[in-house]
């Protein structure tokens, strides 16, 4: 009997932790999103590509092990818009289409801008890392991200701010 009053205390920190990650959240402000395309992909998924390039050669490998989510997603983000910060629990490749925008990384303690414009990509590797993308321009700006995820995982999870960068 002692040992279930003992872990009261222990489903009450719980309970806290998980309240208190609710509430320093950073949700989305002036971005919408559109999910394109969603499709299941049956394992294994195996892509290699191996070209032969003047001055050396270039390589490409993505391997899933079981069940995978592909989603091709469009966001749109107002001047000022943001994604709050958030993580992925798979990779992205992201592609600006239209105007700039500026991705931050969590773990960065000088929030160092990384900023791209159309015509232009780059990657969120997923997993554990956090980062947050933000419209600083003057126009709309929209990118089209391909995602890979475990079968059935939550596309987009919600981070507490960092507190490495003050907007």
């Amino acid at each position: 009997m002692k040992r279930k009053w003992a872990l009261v205390p222990l489903a009450a920190l719980v309970a806290v932790g998980l309240y208190v990650g609710n509430v320093l959240a950073t949700p989305a402000g002036g971005q919408s999103t559109t999910t394109l395309g969603k499709a299941l992909a049956v394992p294994p998924v195996a892509l290699f590509g191996h070209a032969k390039q003047p001055g050396g050669g270039w390589r490409a490998r993505v391997h899933t092990h079981g069940f995978s989510d592909l989603y091709v997603i469009d966001n749109t983000f107002t001047p000022g818009g943001t994604t709050g910060w958030h993580s992925h629990p798979g990779p992205s490749l992201i592609f600006v289409v239209a105007g700039q925008i500026t991705n931050y990384l969590a773990d960065d303690p000088n929030c160092t801008p990384h900023v791209y414009s159309a015509g232009q990509s780059f990657t969120d590797a997923g997993g554990s890392e956090v980062h947050m993308l933000r419209n600083n321009g003057t126009v709309n700006a929209e990118t089209i991200a391909v995602q890979f995820l475990p079968k059935d995982a939550v596309r987009r999870i919600d981070e507490p701010d960092p507190l490495n960068c003050h907007f």
